[in-house]
C-alpha cells in the first residue's frame, strides 16, 4: 500500500471514526417487560424499538382477533395499545409519530374498522401512513401488522 493511502486512511478513521463511535452509543435498545415476550425477543433477535439518535424506531405489531373477539376492534385496539406502550417507556407518545406502516391480510375488509380504531390514537396534524395489502404474516392469526416511527425532536 502507498504511503499517500495509508495517510488517508489515518486522517479518514481520525476525521470520522469518533462520529460512528458516537452513533452506536446513542442507539439504544427498548425490549418488552414480559418475561415470556422478552425470551421470545431474544431467541427470534429482534427489540420492541430502537432509539436512534431522534428517531424511535418500532418493530412492526401484529394484530389479531383473542378469544371471545367479536369483530376485528379488539384486536386493533390492543396493538394500538401496545404500540402506546412501547413508545411511552422509549419517551415518546403518539403526537411524536412522524409515520405509519400497516401490513394487511385483507386490506378492503379492515380498513375502515382499521382506521377508525387508529383516530383514536393519532390526531392531527397527522403522520405519514401507508397502509399495504399482503397475503400472510409471520402470526398466522394475524390480520395486521403495524409498523411506527416518532421523532424525539432532540430531547
Amino acid at each position: 500500500m502507498s504511503r499517500a493511502f495509508l495517510s488517508a486512511a489515518a486522517l479518514t478513521l481520525a476525521i470520522f471514526g469518533p462520529q460512528a463511535a458516537s452513533a452506536q452509543d446513542a442507539k439504544q435498545t427498548i425490549m418488552p417487560e414480559d418475561p415470556d415476550a422478552l425470551a421470545f425477543q431474544q431467541a427470534v433477535g429482534y427489540s420492541d424499538a430502537v432509539v436512534a439518535g431522534d428517531l424511535v424506531i418500532l418493530s412492526g405489531v401484529v394484530a389479531g382477533p383473542a378469544d371471545g373477539d367479536e369483530g376485528m376492534e379488539p384486536g386493533f385496539a390492543r396493538a394500538f395499545d401496545r404500540i402506546a406502550s412501547t413508545l411511552e417507556r422509549a419517551g415518546v407518545g403518539w403526537d411524536d409519530v412522524v409515520e405509519i406502516q400497516t401490513f394487511h391480510t385483507e386490506l378492503p375488509a379492515q380498513i375502515e374498522t382499521f382506521a377508525e380504531v387508529k383516530n383514536r390514537y393519532v390526531k392531527a396534524p397527522f403522520p405519514a401512513w401507508t397502509a399495504i395489502g399482503i397475503t400472510a404474516l409471520y402470526e398466522p392469526s394475524a390480520l395486521v401488522e403495524i409498523k411506527v416511527t416518532a421523532y424525539r425532536g432532540g430531547r
